[in-house]
């Protein structure tokens, strides 16, 4: 009997490791770049806005990262950001983050809302949140991966994403599901909690 606790880490192909990863570096370069791109207004101590109220806010906005080569790095746009000070939170409504790695391979990411702390310690994608990475065009017919569920929050500190809610990962035909999941990159263990199920497509 296959141990709930492993059963993506017995996976043939090892195909969910690269995601929780890839998601902790988008975020955190997002989140950096977002905080320092936005206006740095500093209003008399009096006039400070109130701790429940954002002290800055952006309207269709993208930020984009570049390699040294100048290639398109990562593209990270939103309908809007509003930034609160008493929690030190980025707000960001209809985020959709673009990542392209060294082999051409394309990651995008997608939710209702997304919240990240100042820091970058800390990510969440809230309502509907999608994952999608792309084969590299130098591969034969990789299939695409996907992971979908309605809250992912990664710990950017301690390489760790998690989710409490039902979550799907789908690779080309194969579909795993779980009622929780959580990803530690340091022990390369994936586990898929709760009512556990998968299905792999038989190989020709």
């Amino acid at each position: 009997m296959i141990n709930r606790a492993r059963l993506l880490r017995r996976s043939r192909d090892h195909f969910f490791a690269w995601l929780p990863a890839l998601m902790m570096g988008v975020f955190a370069l997002g989140t950096w770049w977002l905080v320092r791109s936005a206006p740095q207004i500093v209003p008399p101590a009096a006039q400070q806005a109130p701790a429940d109220e954002p002290d800055y806010f952006m309207r269709d906005f993208t930020v984009q990262t570049f390699a040294p080569d100048g290639q398109l790095r990562s593209r990270i746009t939103g309908a809007q950001g509003r930034h609160y000070p008493a929690t030190q939170t980025l707000h960001v409504r209809t985020p959709r983050l673009q990542a392209w790695g060294e082999g051409g391979e394309l990651a995008t990411a997608t939710a209702e809302s997304a919240t990240a702390k100042d820091d970058g310690s800390e990510v969440e994608l809230i309502g509907h949140a999608r994952v999608e990475r792309q084969a590299a065009p130098a591969s034969q017919g990789a299939p695409a991966i996907v992971f979908e569920g309605e809250r992912l929050l990664a710990f950017i500190n301690d390489e760790r994403v998690i989710s409490h809610e039902p979550v799907q990962i789908t690779r080309g035909p194969d579909r795993f599901t779980g009622d929780a999941f959580e990803y530690d990159r340091a022990s390369g263990i994936a586990q898929l909690k709760g009512r556990v199920r998968g299905a792999i497509a038989p190989r020709r």
